[in-house]
């Protein structure tokens, strides 16, 4: 993955990733304190990539390898020739010791892997600005090998009980290293130890959502030139951002299509289409084809089935649309930093990258049209920045995230019209329950399900037989795991009180307070 044009108007910092499941929380850490880094996978950074990146200092990612082990991941000798900052991370701390004349050694009774607590030496030093203000601070370790011998220039300024070497630095040549992980929400200083990083590396901090907006905008025109533009419109953050941004960028060269496949929330296409349409003035076309899609999903039950009858179908249907458009030859993608980040293996075999960046999978190759991505250098919250910065409705900019099968997978069993029609009123009183209680923006995502079962209940003097749904409500810190909301009983009990009384068709309402990787919330 190459650095784009538009990042090379601000200092950099490379994230060297040796495999770590929350490398991409470093990048998040540093681009909150607005200095533009990237990750690229150790076996991309060669010394031809060190020189053409330039990079203003480089952190050394965690890993599951161990350095003792033959043909382990390394960074290049030349980087520790640069003259740059360098601060390695866990793997990234063994890395450099091994490669500088230190030692690493097996377990042996000192891994340590969960919370632990590091005490300061007697001399401080400018990274540990605001740490260790009382005795010791707390960390998240995760470490199976230890530092066993400091390599040569290199001093110890923090230990724990199992990393007597927790904390080193070479301070003459701004070489630092922790067997910890900074960036993880159980270290809870750990901002303030990269933020006194990229102070000392002499950053200024000039990634801004501003300067990024000009930027893309400009990129956007160069790129583009006098050419049309379509973009899938689907009225989520992501591509609602990207069609804006593009949209101020070139104006009416610009056509989006929505696609409604009638698996949408309750006014939602309305809302999309007015806001679009006629709050933007926005070149749109509204593909009602909520018939052909909820016609082929007939008599459909199993999971998988559905999604790929709907990915099909939105692929064939944005084509149809797509070639009423004379001279088009681009397409736009609300595509992210971590779609770019996943869709690269970090073993360079395939079996590991988690998935393709193209938010639109096959339609780029299937058209034959040139991308335009301008939201790729951006995490989910540079995102939403960018689109407050763009004008977009708070409300809109902080919605849920929402799947692209709509209801299809919040609906389990056989989808039905009578289905869809109960479980949108259920689900728009449940989120108008969570607004009214000032909750909404409290929860990362809120929804109801409508379960496969119908049962039987009293309701007034008689005997009803409909169906149960089910609440769900969840938290997150980081996205990359989720806890259920801490609904009160008087809540739940309001809400449930609310669907059965207003929605004809349930007669039961469970909640769900199972904690879940977010992969698996919409999917169970």
């Amino acid at each position: 993955m190459s650095s784009t044009p538009q990042s090379r108007h601000h200092e950099r910092l490379l994230i060297i990733d040796f495999g770590s499941q929350v490398t991409q929380l470093i990048a998040r850490r540093l681009r909150e304190l607005n200095v533009y880094c990237e990750i690229h996978p150790f076996q991309a950074v060669t010394d031809a990539f060190l020189d053409a990146f330039a990079p203003k200092a480089v952190i050394l990612s965690g890993g599951p390898c161990s350095v003792i082990d033959e043909g382990s991941p390394r960074p290049p000798e030349a980087l520790f020739e640069m003259g740059v900052p360098v601060l390695g991370i866990c793997y990234g701390q063994q890395v450099m010791m091994q490669m500088l004349g230190g030692k690493v050694e097996r377990g042996h009774g000192t891994a340590e892997f969960g919370r632990a607590y590091v005490t300061p030496e007697a001399e401080r030093i400018d990274l540990l600005n605001g740490w260790f203000l009382d005795a010791k601070e707390q960390v998240w370790m995760s470490h199976g090998d230890h530092v066993s011998a400091i390599a040569p220039g290199f001093e110890v300024y923090g230990t724990s009980p199992n990393a007597p070497y927790a904390i080193t630095a070479d301070l003459s040549r701004n070489f630092f290293a922790v067997q910890f992980h900074p960036e993880v929400h159980h270290t809870p200083n750990g901002k303030t130890l990269y933020e006194n990083f990229v102070k000392l590396a002499g950053f200024s901090g000039d990634w801004t959502m501003g300067a990024y907006r000009e930027e893309a905008i400009r990129k956007i025109r160069d790129q583009v030139g006098d050419k049309q533009v379509i973009c899938a419109l689907s009225g989520g953050v992501d591509s609602s951002v990207a069609a804006v941004l593009i949209h101020e960028a070139i104006g009416d060269q610009l056509t989006c299509v929505f696609v409604d496949h009638g698996l949408l929330r309750q006014n939602e296409a309305d809302e999309v289409v007015g806001m679009f349409r006629d709050h933007y003035n926005l070149p749109l076309i509204h593909a009602d084809e909520s018939a052909l899609f909820l016609d082929k999903l007939e008599g459909v039950s199993d999971p998988e089935t559905k999604r790929k009858i709907i990915g099909g179908l939105f692929i064939d249907v944005f084509q149809k649309y797509a070639d009423q458009i004379e001279g088009a030859e681009f397409l736009a993608q609300g595509t992210l930093y971590p779609d770019v980040i996943e869709s690269v293996s970090f073993s360079g075999g395939p079996s590991v990258t988690i998935k393709s960046h193209h938010n639109v999978g096959g339609l780029p190759e299937k058209m034959g049209l040139k991308l335009v991505e301008p939201l790729r250098e951006l995490f989910k919250d540079e995102v939403r920045a960018l689109g407050h910065e763009l004008g977009l409705p708070a409300s809109f900019i902080g919605r849920h995230p929402f799947p692209g099968p709509g209801l299809a997978i919040r609906c389990p069993g056989e989808i039905t019209r009578a289905k869809l029609d109960i479980l949108r009123k259920a689900d728009a009183v449940y989120i108008d329950q969570i607004r009214r209680h000032g909750l909404y923006d409290e929860i990362w995502q809120a929804f109801v399900a409508i379960l496969p079962v119908r049962t039987v209940g009293v309701m007034g003097d008689g005997r009803t037989y409909d169906y149960a749904c089910a609440l769900r409500a969840v938290t997150s810190v980081d996205g990359m795991t989720a806890d259920y909301y801490p609904f009160s009983h008087e809540f739940l009990g309001e809400t449930a009180t609310r669907i059965i009384n207003e929605v004809p068709g349930i007669n039961r309402v469970t909640y769900d307070i199972t904690s879940k990787p977010p992969g698996t919330i919409e999917w169970e």
